[in-house]
């Protein structure tokens, strides 16, 4: 019998090697059961960053698992009643049913095809074995979806600047990649949680937490998060993905498979391109860096905002003019750096502030963020220095930093 909250369930516990003993009742002990969070068990948490850093096989699963784990926590810190625990505690342990094959790789597919990204579940929130486990704790699915989604007053617990999704997958990336950036004291920021008539404050004594989390999080970024490796990797994805797509695959259906199934739906797709990409992205045979520039050698006015049909199209003027096939230029344009806005309000003795005002850290973060952004081409080894030069001159690039360019000619030992 274990104590969640002010209640007494049956339950077990599950052993997590980030977070130790979960527990886990009965209620929540049905929804691991349904076909929703099951398939999570198959979808790999950091999508091809096994490919940079060989731990990083974790799944979605278990990052639910431990997200809702400090949901608990902070249920019980906060001495939320029993109904908004359970839903909390449900929202935490279904956030991520929405993924598509590989996580976030796919998601630019989705959003295409979909119209929405992974956030909107309340669909599969009708699965019947989920319905019946959401019903078995009164919990209202529409409810549940809003929590989700961001639209519900306690939303914040996992859908915030420093929510225990977040807390969890940081910990959680840094813990199978090796990378020792990803430490969170999400003990610190959960005992310094407020909740108040303007929803969830932190306390003045959990700000050094709160920035340790930002600081992993920026640090995180061009570690893992924004690996050349990975992006590339996901971008020929992409190019296998949408080529499945056009050739008769069905493009809803492949956003609802698991890695194993997206696998073998390309690897057996009618377009020889998702053949041939697919070949490549298991042996390790990957585009390299053509083009891997700053925003300091852009013309802005040229680059269009991150939109997979806009990078489609522009893949394929570069492709035009280096006289290769579209298909062999990936190009990837991340969101451009904007400052940092947390949006967390902190009590002190006086008055509730906003996190931005009182934190010098955040202000000097913008900055970094800025010099990490990268907009990278790539192109298999063969066709690279045609594409590097078509991209220069479609793109009407500036001269090359001695930064990018020791970036794009240095192979790096993480990967290359």
């Amino acid at each position: 019998m274990h104590r969640i909250g002010a209640r007494t369930f049956p339950g077990r516990m599950i052993k997590d090697p980030v977070h130790g003993d979960i527990e886990v009742d009965a209620g929540m002990e049905r929804l691991l059961d349904t076909p929703p969070l099951q398939r999570l068990r198959m979808i790999r948490q950091l999508g091809f960053s096994f490919l940079v850093y060989p731990g990083a096989n974790h799944t979605r699963f278990e990052h639910a698992l431990g997200t809702m784990h400090l949901a608990t926590h902070l249920c019980r810190h906060l001495s939320l009643e029993a109904g908004e625990t359970d839903l909390l505690r449900a929202a935490a342990l279904l956030h991520d049913i929405g993924h598509g094959p590989f996580s976030h790789a796919s998601e630019p597919v989705m959003e295409v095809f979909c119209g929405h990204g992974h956030d909107r579940v309340r669909d599969l929130l009708d699965d019947p074995a989920t319905a019946s486990a959401l019903a078995g704790m009164n919990l209202d699915p529409d409810e549940v979806a809003a929590v989700i989604a961001g639209k519900h007053r306690l939303a914040g617990v996992i859908h915030g600047e420093l929510d225990v999704d977040r807390m969890d997958y940081l910990h959680r990336d840094a813990h199978y990649t090796g990378v020792p950036y990803g430490a969170v004291d999400a003990n610190r920021i959960i005992r310094s949680t407020l909740l108040s008539e303007e929803g969830l404050v932190l306390d003045e004594s959990g700000v050094q937490a709160a920035e340790s989390l930002l600081v992993a999080r920026t640090l995180m970024r061009p570690a893992v998060y924004y690996h050349h490796v990975s992006r590339i990797a996901e971008r020929m994805f992409l190019i296998g993905a949408m080529a499945h797509c056009e050739e008769g695959g069905d493009q809803k259906e492949l956003v609802r498979m698991d890695d194993p199934a997206c696998i073998m739906a390309l690897r057996e797709s009618e377009s020889g391109m998702a053949r041939s990409i697919i070949h490549r992205l298991l042996t390790r045979d990957l585009y390299k860096r053509a083009v891997y520039v700053g925003v300091g050698s852009l013309n802005r006015a040229r680059i269009p905002q991150p939109d997979l049909r806009d990078s489609f199209r522009l893949a394929g003027e570069i492709a035009d003019a280096a006289g290769v096939d579209p298909g062999s230029v990936a190009v990837d344009i991340p969101p451009f750096p904007h400052d940092l806005m947390i949006g967390v309000s902190v009590k002190n003795r006086h008055d509730i502030v906003s996190l931005d005002e009182i934190s010098p850290l955040i202000r000097g973060m913008n900055e970094i963020r800025r010099s990490q952004w990268r907009l990278g081409i790539y192109a298999p080894a063969e066709h690279r220095d045609r594409v590097a030069a078509a991209a220069a001159e479609v793109l009407n690039l500036r001269p090359v930093t001695k930064q990018d360019k020791l970036l794009i000619d240095t192979d790096e030992e993480e990967g290359r």
